[in-house]
């Protein structure tokens, strides 16, 4: 039985609520966290599957082995990775981020985005709470939950999202999660990675067919305006496809060229799904 990593925003639900409601049984365990903590828990090998951030991937691809299907990311807007700051990206050089701890891609993006397209660099803290120093006039980057809050919460003008920059630099989606499994794992057990991915697969299906259960279940967990949910999963993409991938690559690419990860990566996924 493969133990599995699952994020613990309503990020995720397009995709688990399926297994929450039983309509789709998991062939193992599920861990809920956040994704810093789901990427290490991977790394040291307390997961053997799980979603992880496409950074992390990156940075450890000789070590995790990409699934195909699955991803989390946006076409443009993601809503839910934003930079709160009363500056415009372009004018943070020089600027000290507040950074949540629970975020890989989203840091790493922001650093792209600086230092790559703007040509400026900041300096990056890690804080308890980074909604609390937006909240107080200061520069943040946050993530999931924290972020929808934000940008329900703080004017319009001082909330940048990060998918909507990186979208009108590249013209390219933005892939902030994928789905990985552990290369010692996937040799010792390709059966039970095989059923892994079937079934989240499946929960996906589930979760584009029963969209008004999938918001239910995001209302109840944390409330939000009426019709928010809907809009947000729309704007989300889960379907790791062409367009999915070149955005990834773009991504992987622009980490290689800062020297954030140790080499360049294909970012075709090595399981295929079988059939059953």
């Amino acid at each position: 039985m493969l133990r599995s990593g699952r994020i613990i925003y309503t990020n995720d639900l397009p995709i688990y609520t399926a297994f929450d409601e039983g309509a789709v049984r998991y062939p193992g365990a599920l861990l809920a966290d956040v994704p810093s903590n789901l990427n290490a828990m991977l790394l040291d090998g307390r997961l053997d599957l799980s979603p992880v951030s496409a950074f992390a991937w990156a940075a450890h691809a000789a070590e995790l082995a990409l699934l195909p299907e699955l991803c989390i990311g946006a076409r443009t807007d993601v809503w839910s990775v934003v930079c709160v700051s009363p500056k415009a990206l372009r004018e943070l050089g020089g600027a000290t981020i507040a950074v949540t701890r629970e975020s890989a891609s989203g840091r790493n993006l922001l650093r792209v985005l600086l230092e790559r397209r703007y040509g400026v660099k900041a300096t990056f803290v890690e804080s308890d709470d980074p909604y609390g120093v937006a909240a107080n006039g200061g520069h943040a980057l946050l993530i999931g939950d924290r972020a929808i809050d934000a940008q329900q919460t703080f004017a319009p003008t001082i909330v940048h999202d990060l998918g909507r920059a990186w979208h009108e630099w590249t013209g390219l989606d933005m892939v902030f999660a994928v789905w990985a499994v552990r290369r010692d794992v996937l040799a010792r057990h390709p059966e039970a990675v095989q059923a892994a991915l079937g079934a989240l697969v499946a929960a996906r299906r589930w979760g584009l067919e029963h969209p008004e259960r999938v918001v239910e279940v995001a209302q109840a967990t944390r409330p939000r305006r009426e019709g928010y949910y809907a809009a947000y999963y729309e704007t989300l993409n889960f379907a790791f496809d062409a367009r999915a991938r070149s955005g990834l690559a773009r991504y992987c690419d622009e980490l290689f060229a800062l020297g954030a990860i140790p080499a360049r990566v294909d970012v075709e996924p090595e399981v295929l799904l079988v059939p059953s």
